[in-house]
């Protein structure tokens, strides 16, 4: 299925100050250079934030991790689980349209859909409330037909079944998730003919639909305001910003104040200069005696960068102090180089592609451990290989190959 973004977009996004502190939380989960590994979390805060997932959104989530637009736009359209255009307020309905839904009454389903929500998939109800699509396989073929209503599965529905659930959810109820016929989980329907013993002491629901009780998530969106976030691994900061003093302690962002560290806590500075408290670290080998570790100012920028380029190995790339003629070539034509990165280059002084195919082992070397926050990104991402090549072939035969990463 072809999956675009809608033609009507707004003019930008921005994290809420609360998903702002998650998705820092997200992205501290990985090592350094491994960012665009939480291109999924945080694509999926940002959608439950407005509801679907903008252009801004992918844009900006790929901004914060130094993705190329595209390489961000890739997964959003990939994954259904990513809606790219506006959906029901209340509920968007995935209804399973694969063969064993299919076969016991997937299209029956539909139906009460084009009924009661729209004619069409991906358009909104009359009142606004929801919208629905048919999707492939998700996956419980056992209780077919079912549909993926919000977050939560409702699996052996009929056509009355479905329309009684959306009567409940225009009306504000939550329904209970799960089988809708009275089975348990997915055993026959006339009940378990074995393991009978593991009926005894167990909850009122399976694990799924026990949890989507007990926690109360279900339709509703996180939009970083009302559900505490649980983000253990984000440093606990003092509340100094007023504008988050009213923030639960768990979703204070460790973005822009200071901290006071625990004993046994490293000190670091973020990217911002700002000195923030990390998690405990295990100790290896054997202890030593160390003071507590103590709040630290931040060090001046021009002294910082000193330090960083002392401290890594290899030799400095020949740096212009600007582009030629004032212009600078489409850094970003290069895969792996996103705003981000193309900015961080500039700053260093490459503007041009022939710049960075003339790099050498030792070049590499320099700029690998140079690219605050994006270290190892120039070998891993070849872009001394793109480089020659624009150089061999011209750009445009360039973007024809890079299509297969035939370089």
């Amino acid at each position: 299925m072809l999956r675009r973004l809608h033609k009507e977009q707004p003019a930008s996004f921005a994290f809420t100050p609360a998903n702002l502190a998650w998705a820092e939380g997200q992205i501290a989960k990985y090592p350094e250079g491994r960012q665009a590994s939480a291109i999924i979390p945080l694509l999926w805060r940002a959608q439950e934030q407005e509801g679907w997932l903008t252009r801004p959104a992918i844009e900006h989530v790929a901004d914060k991790l130094g993705m190329a637009y595209i390489r961000a736009l890739e997964v959003a359209t990939f994954y259904f689980m990513f809606q790219l255009q506006p959906v029901g307020s209340v509920a968007h309905i995935q209804i399973c349209g694969t063969t064993s839904c299919m076969i016991c009454g997937a299209e029956e389903l539909i139906a009460v859909c084009k009924e009661l929500v729209a004619d069409k998939a991906h358009a909104l109800s009359a009142d606004g409330k929801f919208s629905w699509e048919e999707v492939e396989c998700l996956g419980a073929c056992t209780n077919a037909p079912m549909a993926q209503i919000g977050k939560d599965y409702y699996e052996d529905l009929t056509a009355d079944k479905l329309r009684a659930l959306i009567g409940r959810f225009s009306k504000g109820e939550v329904p209970v998730p799960g089988p809708q016929n009275g089975r348990y989980s997915s055993e026959p329907l006339s009940g378990l003919t074995s393991l009978k013993a593991h009926e005894a002491g167990r909850k009122h629901y399976n694990a799924s639909v026990q949890n989507a009780v007990d926690i109360g998530d279900t339709v509703k969106r996180i939009d970083g305001t009302e559900v505490p976030l649980l983000t253990p691994w984000i440093p606990k900061v003092v509340k100094s910003d007023p504008k988050l003093a009213a923030m639960p302690e768990a979703v204070t962002p460790a973005v822009g104040v200071a901290v006071e560290p625990k004993p046994g806590a490293a000190a670091v500075a973020d990217k911002t200069g700002v000195t923030v408290q990390e998690a405990p670290v295990m100790p290896v080998g054997k202890p030593e005696a160390s003071a507590a570790a103590k709040p630290t100012k931040a060090a001046p920028k021009a002294k910082l960068e000193a330090a960083a380029v002392a401290s890594e190995g290899g030799t400095q790339p020949k740096a212009l102090k600007a582009a030629r003629k004032g212009v600078a070539d489409d850094l970003q034509k290069i895969e792996g180089i996103g705003p981000v990165l193309e900015k961080l280059c500039h700053g260093l002084g490459i503007f041009h592609f022939d710049q960075i195919a003339s790099f050498g082992p030792a070049e590499i070397a320099w700029m690998d451990g140079n690219l605050k926050g994006f270290k190892g990104r120039v070998s891993r991402d070849k872009w001394v290989a793109q480089a020659k090549l624009i150089g061999e072939i011209g750009l445009d035969a360039f973007l024809i190959r890079a299509k297969t990463n035939d370089y």
